[in-house]
Order: C-alpha cells, then sequence, then structure tokens
C-alpha cells in the first residue's frame, strides 16, 4: 500500500509507474469517484514523457497522447460510460494499440485484464482526511518491476 498524502504525492506516483513502463505495458485504474485515477494518469504521461494535456477522456472514451523524448506515446482510456459493458473495450481496438504505445485504462477492472497478462492493477481509494491509498496488484513482469517502486504489492485473493 502506498499512502498518498497530497495532489503531489499522487501525480509523482504516478509518474515513477509511468517511469517503468514503455509499449505495451498495461495499467488498469480502480477506485470510486475522486479517488485520483486521472492524477495518477496525468503522471504516468509525464514519466513516459508524452506531449499534450492530460485529461480525463470520459466522453470520448479514448485519448492518445503522441510520443515525447522517450519515444512511446499512451492511449488514456475512461471506461466509466461504457456503464458496466465492458465487452465494448473490443471497439476500441486496444490490444492493436498495445504493440505500439502504453496503455491506461480508468474503471476498466474486470475486462481489460484480458488485453495483456502482464499488467498493473492500481486500486485507489479516497480516506475521509483526503488522503489517498494505492494497493497495486502486479501480473506478470510487473511482479518483478514494482519493486522499483519500492512498494509491497498486495496479498492475492484466496
Amino acid at each position: 500500500m502506498v499512502e498518498l498524502r497530497t495532489p503531489e504525492d499522487t501525480l509523482a506516483f504516478g509518474e515513477r509507474v509511468g517511469g517503468l513502463m514503455a509499449a505495451g505495458d498495461l495499467v488498469l485504474l480502480a477506485g470510486p469517484l475522486g479517488a485520483g485515477k486521472t492524477v495518477v494518469a496525468k503522471g504516468i504521461a509525464a514519466g513516459l514523457g508524452v506531449r499534450g494535456r492530460v485529461s480525463s477522456p470520459t466522453f470520448i472514451i479514448a485519448r492518445e497522447h503522441p510520443a515525447g523524448d522517450r519515444g512511446v506515446p499512451m492511449v488514456h482510456v475512461d471506461a466509466y460510460r461504457l456503464g458496466g459493458d465492458l465487452s465494448q473495450l473490443d471497439d476500441l481496438d486496444l490490444d492493436t494499440e498495445l504493440v505500439a504505445a502504453a496503455v491506461v485504462i480508468e474503471w476498466g477492472e474486470g475486462a481489460a485484464e484480458r488485453l495483456n497478462s502482464d499488467h498493473l492493477l492500481i486500486r485507489l481509494t479516497r480516506r475521509a482526511d483526503d488522503t489517498r491509498e494505492a494497493v497495486l496488484e502486479p501480473a506478470g513482469t510487473w511482479v518483478e518491476r514494482i519493486e522499483a517502486l519500492s512498494v509491497r504489492p498486495a496479498e492475492p485473493a484466496s
């Protein structure tokens, strides 16, 4: 678990995650409204060095951010408007995007994991004092990579 006391902490955490990412990587952001998913996505974009302003793509569902200095573009998806029908993620052709870009999906837990067996689920919660908590659930190569974040992953569900 990572405690994120301020929006700046949340942004910096995302930037550290983005610094570990390359084309083909998938990160899923889960949590209720206001938990900090888009702030983490902005940090990931900063870590990847993508160009352009990053904001929630709620109304357009997916937005591609062109590659910057690191040469890795980012596709940022907000599946909230899919209303739980995550089968519509197939219409976005994200499996093709995963070849050339890093993909970050908000609200995609439960369906998007099938896009890549190597993925990182970041489960965010917001406490009453506005502190955020991030619990990391790595799969595949992410199990080793998150050690670079100095974070202990969540215990697997039994």
